[in-house]
């Protein structure tokens, strides 16, 4: 009798089971979470106030649902004892104890197959499983069988509570009805969690297939980039010995030179020697006719034959340098499966610089001036902001450019249709569906297109930038340069027009583009 009491103690009042994760409202009474989850949003789709099925308290406000942390360490201690106690026995089997297989819930008994059979030709009352107790089939209030079910407060009923009390006039159904309604749209929640499992399954064994091909694709690549730049190693050590033996062979030309001018030298110092020797002779003699007439005597002021002395040829080793490198460089692209696109010369086009926008350094550099500049009328001109767009465009193939960009002051460096509008508050860049910026507005960073702006954190200041666009494939991507570089973001889009190269400068913000 305790235990049954204190099984009547533990059941919720709406699902009459025992507590499964309970909670307690803040007028004292504790129901399942998912129980009164349930009845909570009913009523609120009803439009009725929130209210606690057992007392009625109302609530304005969804009310507050806390753990019963001690509720519910007693429920689990309850179904613990209660596992351990013996299974169920037919009533009738009193000398030798025998396991019910059935519970009829209007007699109350337990019953084996023998006593079914008999019962059932009796009478057609309702079975379930064997049970010890059928309080939780009975009204806690009437104390009576549970027949029906409570649309309004997703509660079991008895008879006594359709015909009266709180639940009077409320939609009901059979118990039988309302629990095959019930396991309907379990069936249809199942077959749609089933689904999705199935799916997320499916998005699983991909993302694990995927994971598995980078993985091989990379270590394929760390073997094909270590034997390549193996091979490099070994070319480039070829071309240091081209170039070394270059500045051998010049060393080796050049003592040789240096040699023979020394030999030479040597020889006509021997001559000199000679020449003096005679002439400190000359100026002993004592007879004038012999120092007049002597035939050699005027080779004493003779120039003596000067050597050319050689050095190394810089230009020669340079050209042998730069053949080396450029060989390199061809083999490089050449073992590669890498196509990599040429740096695309830029020039900005004075006809679309508004008039607070200085060009210099040859039309490349674009800064932010105080002062308007007058330039000829041109449709093609920005009006409303700082802005400037490229004289050349690309409608197709892949495209890289650098720029310096200034450290204070705002910028904006992306592309542009030139469709896009030169004045008015959608004209600028980034901020329309015509073009696209990596963007410095008040120190902050951000990538804009359209309505959408995505905030950027880079790990440094951007000082250098590198713009790679890929029209077919329709991405546009912007990098920051460095000591460590970087892809600050990607856009994609389907590219519709020719695309130009635009600016946006304001507060001394500047931009420099790279040749």
């Amino acid at each position: 009798m305790a235990s049954t009491s204190l099984g009547e103690e533990l059941s919720c009042s709406i699902c009459l089971s025992l507590y499964t994760e309970p909670v307690t409202l803040t007028c004292g009474h504790s129901f399942c979470r998912d129980c009164i989850v349930t009845v909570l949003e009913t009523q609120k789709a009803s439009g009725k106030v929130y209210s606690c099925p057992e007392c009625r308290a109302e609530y304005p406000n969804h009310p507050l649902l806390e753990k019963n942390r001690k509720l519910t360490n007693i429920v689990e201690n309850f179904m613990a004892m209660q596992q351990e106690k013996a299974e169920v026995r037919c009533t009738f089997c009193v000398d030798v104890p025998v396991s019910a297989v059935k519970t009829c819930q209007q007699c109350e008994t337990s019953m084996c197959d023998k006593h079914l059979a008999a019962h059932n030709e009796t009478v057609d009352h309702v079975l379930v499983e064997p049970t010890s107790s059928l309080i939780s089939k009975k009204c806690s209030i009437h104390k009576k069988l549970l027949e029906y079910y409570c649309f309004e407060d997703s509660t079991c009923l008895c008879a006594s509570c359709c015909l009266d009390g709180t639940h009077k006039g409320h939609q009901v159904e059979l118990l039988e009805e309302a629990s095959e309604k019930k396991k309907e749209e379990l069936r249809d929640g199942l077959k749609k969690m089933a689904k999705k499992r199935g799916i997320d399954e499916e998005k699983i064994q991909s993302l694990k297939d995927h994971k598995r091909n980078v993985q091989e694709k990379a270590a394929d690549e760390k073997k094909r980039v270590t034997a390549l730049l193996e091979n490099f190693r070994r070319q480039l050590e070829v071309h240091e010995m081209e170039v070394l033996n270059e500045i051998s062979r010049q060393e080796e030309q050049i003592s040789q030179s240096v040699s023979d001018c020394i030999r030479h030298l040597e020889t006509q110092g021997g001559e000199l020697s000679r020449k003096m020797a005679r002439i400190e002779k000359m100026c002993d003699m004592t007879d004038p006719i012999d120092v007049l007439q002597d035939p050699k005597s005027d080779t004493a002021d003779q120039d003596m034959e000067e050597p050319s002395v050689p050095d190394l040829d810089d230009f020669l080793i340079f050209l042998a340098l730069e053949k080396s490198v450029n060989q390199l460089i061809y083999q490089i692209k050449s073992q590669t499966k890498f196509s990599f696109p040429e740096k695309t010369d830029l020039f900005l086009d004075v006809d679309t610089a508004a008039m607070l926008v200085d060009l210099c350094y040859h039309f490349r550099t674009a800064t932010n001036s105080e002062t308007s500049y007058y330039r000829r009328d041109s449709l093609e001109r920005f009006t409303k902001y700082p802005q400037v767009m490229s004289s050349q465009s690309f409608s197709s193939g892949r495209h890289y450019w650098e720029v310096d960009v200034s450290d204070d002051g705002d910028w904006d460096v992306g592309v542009s249709y030139p469709s896009i509008k030169r004045k008015g508050k959608e004209s600028r860049i980034g901020d329309n569906k015509k073009s696209w910026s990596f963007r410095r507005y008040e120190g902050e960073h951000s990538a804009s297109h359209g309505s959408q702006k995505t905030s950027l954190n880079p790990q440094s200041p951007c000082r250098r930038l590198g713009i790679y666009l890929e029209y077919e494939a329709g991405r546009l991507s912007f990098f920051q340069l460095g000591d460590i570089i970087s892809r600050l973001h990607t856009f994609t889009a389907t590219f519709t027009e020719p695309l130009h190269a635009a600016f946006y400068v304001h507060n001394e913000g500047w931009v420099k583009i790279l040749r």
